[in-house]
């Protein structure tokens, strides 16, 4: 069998080519030889790749001690991820209102109690990636719930307050090419409430029921993510007619989220409000228009890998909402974060402490098993399978790759 110099460099050594990822999207690595000790590679198109139905992976990767014989899943590259167009972090210059700002602060401060503040009531229905036409993609097959109960009133006040206290205004408001308003970055010492809430067992059981893997906060740096807009404006019949539509009725253009699943929460009263539904982009191209969240409710989707865009709202006064992202709890799952929506919004030591911190933990807890069946394999006689051990080893080295192509001093 002939194998061209660029594909031998990447399965026989190291990568010596630049397009080192971006010639893995054309290799289909699946056919293997078990009387022969070399994979068998089939160059098939870009096209003929991705439209296969590949099984995915959950709480599997391959040991030293067996053979993988899964196909890989597919590619995160092909779920493109687009940023805001500013390069740096740009403190936010639009003055809230200050009756939004007084108001929210003139509430008695409360510990987070989860009977207190919380009011879990699953939603009735959730959206699959097989009903829009996306099944095997992505880390599960939850496309995006309906609205559903998550908070009691007193816990939107809390969150509330903490989002415009002084200190928040002061060291976490944002701006970008996607939203002239966010608090986002704070620390458990600035907002205890809402990281408390985030992290709580109960909150995780819900949103990882929903989304049918178990899920835990992306990292500190992520939760409580808030966008804050102000629309008193009518909207004109021309507008109604176009919402839903693509052009100028979104408030934020198609994308996919830079995390695996996202949990949105409403921290206005969206009564008098018109619009504000999020549509999503199905597997032939068709839309699809989903409710967004009202206050207290919330809606748990797999962004990653749904294209979507949240259209503009109008009346209402303010619409705030708080959006924590979420990643697999389990460190040998499959996982496609990336930081291209929120690098630009960061503060680039506090992002990257959290992201390299947590994905170090992920690849030693890999390292720590593989180390262990390695052992045990060879306290029981057996052969060492150089196949499989080859098989771990490049899926660890496509792990580092990805964090290489994250990490950089985008600050300077």
């Amino acid at each position: 069998m002939l194998v061209s110099p660029e594909c031998r460099c990447l399965t026989f050594g190291p990568p010596l080519v630049s397009n080192y990822k971006y010639l893995l999207i054309d290799l289909n690595i699946h056919d293997f030889r078990e009387q022969e000790s070399f994979f068998v590679y089939k160059i098939i198109s870009f096209q003929a790749l991705f439209n296969r139905s590949l099984p995915r992976t959950y709480e599997t990767m391959p040991s030293a001690v067996a053979v993988a014989t899964r196909a890989p899943t597919p590619a995160a590259n092909k779920y493109v991820v687009v940023g805001p167009t500013n390069k740096r972090y740009t403190p936010a210059t639009k003055k809230l209102p200050e009756s939004l700002v007084l108001s929210a602060r003139n509430v008695e401060k409360q510990e987070f109690d989860p009977a207190r503040h919380l009011n879990i009531i699953p939603p009735k229905k959730i959206l699959r990636m097989a009903d829009i036409g996306l099944e095997g993609v992505g880390i599960s097959d939850t496309a995006v719930s309906e609205p559903f109960s998550l908070w009691t009133e007193d816990a939107i006040k809390q969150m509330r307050a903490e989002i415009f206290s002084e200190a928040m205004l002061e060291n976490c408001q944002v701006s970008s090419s996607f939203a002239s308003n966010m608090v986002r970055g704070y620390n458990a010492k600035l907002a205890p409430f809402i990281h408390r809430a985030f992290y709580s067992p109960e909150l995780l059981g819900a949103v990882s029921a929903i989304a049918g893997i178990d899920l835990v906060p992306a990292f500190d740096y992520e939760v409580g993510h808030c966008n804050i807009s102000f629309n008193e404006k009518k909207p004109s019949q021309a507008e109604l007619e176009k919402m839903g539509e693509d052009g100028d009725s979104e408030a934020f253009a198609w994308h996919r989220d830079s995390f695996p699943f996202v949990c949105v929460t409403m921290l206005s009263d969206c009564r008098d409000m018109i619009g504000g539904e999020t549509v999503i982009r199905t597997g032939d191209g068709s839309t699809i228009k989903t409710r967004g969240p009202t206050m207290g409710t919330a809606v748990v989707m797999q962004g990653r890998y749904i294209e979507h865009m949240a259209l503009k709202s109008f009346g209402g006064g303010e619409r705030i909402s708080i959006i924590t992202p979420f990643r697999p709890k389990s460190p040998f799952a499959r996982d496609d974060t990336v930081l291209t929506t929120v690098r630009s919004i960061s503060r680039q030591d506090a992002l990257f402490h959290d992201y390299a911190e947590y994905r170090m933990r992920n690849l030693k807890a890999r390292v720590d098993r593989q180390l262990e069946l390695i052992q045990k394999d060879r306290h029981h006689g057996g052969c060492f399978d150089v196949e499989g051990a080859r098989a771990w080893l490049s899926e660890q080295q496509e792990y580092i790759e990805s964090m290489l192509t994250e990490i950089f001093d985008y600050e300077n």
